[in-house]
């Protein structure tokens, strides 16, 4: 692989990398300090490890520029910009049978295509999501489906409605904080891969809500030195339904055979190499920090032990999902 290529380490430490080759940083776990000046944000999700926080290093060739708009901060190359955005829901009250998530949902991402159209950088890549209370309910609806609200609003205002335009995406859950938005935008403009093991989320029945989730199933990014795939979060879902419900190990091994199902509908749209799973950096997410050793097994019989896996604990987008994993490659 190029020098130059994208590539993610998820690290305790950045001491170890040249900041002249990092991108950007975003820290997970119980942090509160910003390790460097390439730091952009906190994720405070429980890290399931010895370790405290790991950070989210994105390695590639500079040189490099620092922006922020408001609440947004963000670096960039000449191709590529990774921004983080945190807001209160307290700055935005509920208003009617409007939700306060939903209404800060809106605005984080208004700012988000606001300050990559200024930029620049328009194509909108990858996008993670962490929402306090994502399974609770209010005003009679899931607070996730009110995120889904939000975000459909803010597209459908920034003309990126459409599937083609729409980013891989999660979105995670966290018992309290800020409504957060980490996202990778480009100059360039991705491919979106759909999956054919399941309905795209975009034609998602009503029973999901009122507006369908805004993503795709995974994104593929022709960067010059490099191609990058960046997975959705991804989960024990075939069609539009949840199955292997109450079994994690069941779970587990679906959202491995969606993996496997998206990373071959990217090979279709790759030159010069292929991705897999096993060689994918990949987070696990888990309702249960209980349920590790038992994910675990699943994933070292599948991937081996040298698989690159970090781990952690959330609340997943429905209640009756217990793990969800999502991936990124480059060759």
């Amino acid at each position: 692989m190029h020098s130059d290529a994208l590539a993610l380490r998820m690290c305790a430490s950045v001491d170890d990398f040249d900041p002249d080759r990092v991108l950007a940083t975003v820290t997970y776990g119980n942090a509160e300090q910003a390790p460097c000046f390439t730091h952009l944000g906190v994720v405070q999700l429980p890290v399931l490890s010895d370790a405290r926080v790991v950070h989210a290093i994105w390695v590639v060739g500079g040189p490099f520029q620092a922006g922020a708009q408001g609440q947004l901060r963000y670096r960039h190359n000449q191709h590529l910009l990774l921004g983080y955005i945190a807001l209160d829901e307290a700055d935005f009250p509920t208003s009617g049978a409007v939700g306060s998530i939903q209404r800060a949902s809106q605005a984080a991402y208004e700012v988000i295509f606001d300050s990559i159209d200024r930029a620049g950088f328009p194509n909108l890549v990858r996008c993670w999501n962490y929402l306090p209370r994502i399974n609770e309910c209010e005003h009679g609806l899931e607070r996730y489906r009110q995120f889904n609200i939000g975000r459909k609003d803010a597209f459908d205002g920034a003309l990126r409605s459409c599937l083609a335009k729409a980013p891989s995406a999660c979105a995670l859950g966290m018992p309290g904080g800020k409504v957060i938005v980490d996202f990778l935008a480009s100059k360039l403009e991705p491919q979106a891969i759909e999956n054919p093991r399941q309905l795209s989320a975009y034609h998602y029945p009503g029973q999901y809500g009122p507006r369908s989730p805004t993503f795709s199933r995974a994104t593929v990014l022709t960067l010059p030195e490099s191609m990058a795939l960046f997975i959705s979060g991804t989960a024990s879902i075939v069609g539009h339904e949840s199955v292997h419900v109450g079994d994690v190990a069941a779970q587990a091994g679906e959202t491995l055979r969606n993996l496997e199902a998206v990373v071959k509908q990217a090979n279709l749209r790759v030159r010069g190499g292929e991705f897999s799973v096993r060689s994918l950096c990949l987070k696990v997410f888990l309702r249960h920090a209980c349920d590790r050793e038992t994910v675990a097994a699943v994933l070292h019989k599948a991937l081996g032990e040298r698989a690159d896996v970090t781990w952690f604990q959330a609340d997943i987008c429905r209640k009756d999902l217990l793990v969800e994993i999502e991936g990124f490659g480059s060759c």
